[in-house]
């Protein structure tokens, strides 16, 4: 019998991951799960980040893909602005152990951009800077010592000339040992 997939989510939207102080947003729809091929795991990533539109309704992260160890990106739901950034990879050999996304709190009547950037972390300790946006604070690190085989997007459609766009809100991921088995 399959294991049932345990999502590690960068937000409390599944559970107790993270601290109580954690405020992330919760606008829009999650995607379809994206995985690594059978015996991959995720050595790298890029962002797809809209820049600042100045007086503009600003959006900022709109897409996370990762890079599994066989070569192939996979990515779920993403925002229709900006564009890739660079791709940050793990050192040969090695894989990617976890991850922390940085969120702009809701801003009232104000802009919301909600997740702006992302970093991780490789099982050698190398730091991995993504190149996003920077509004919000970071979240805590969220961990898959064995490494990160899926990914799984929240992400608002367009809300129209009158609305105020986020696009990407969070994102989740499995754990390699929690990867059922096909």
């Amino acid at each position: 019998m399959a294991k049932l997939m345990k999502f590690v989510a960068l937000t409390a939207v599944l559970g107790c991951f993270l601290p109580a102080t954690v405020m992330a947003t919760f606008w829009g729809d999650w995607g379809a799960v994206d995985f690594c091929p059978l015996g991959e795991r995720a050595v790298g990533f890029s962002l797809k980040t809209e820049k600042p539109q100045g007086d503009g309704d600003d959006t900022a992260l709109n897409g996370i893909a990762l890079r599994c160890s066989g070569g192939s990106r996979i990515r779920s739901t993403e925002g229709p602005w900006g564009e890739w950034g660079s791709e940050f990879l793990c050192p040969s050999g090695s894989w990617l152990t976890s991850c922390q996304l940085r969120v702009e709190p809701k801003q009232g009547a104000g802009d919301d951009t909600s997740a702006n950037n992302l970093n991780c972390m490789c099982n050698t300790g190398l730091e991995l800077l993504g190149d996003g946006a920077s509004q919000g604070d970071w979240v805590a690190w969220i961990n898959c010592p064995r490494g990160i085989v899926t990914i799984q997007t929240l992400v608002e459609g367009k809300q129209g000339t009158a609305g105020d766009d986020t696009a990407l809100n969070d994102f989740r991921f499995t754990c390699w040992e929690n990867r059922p088995m096909i």
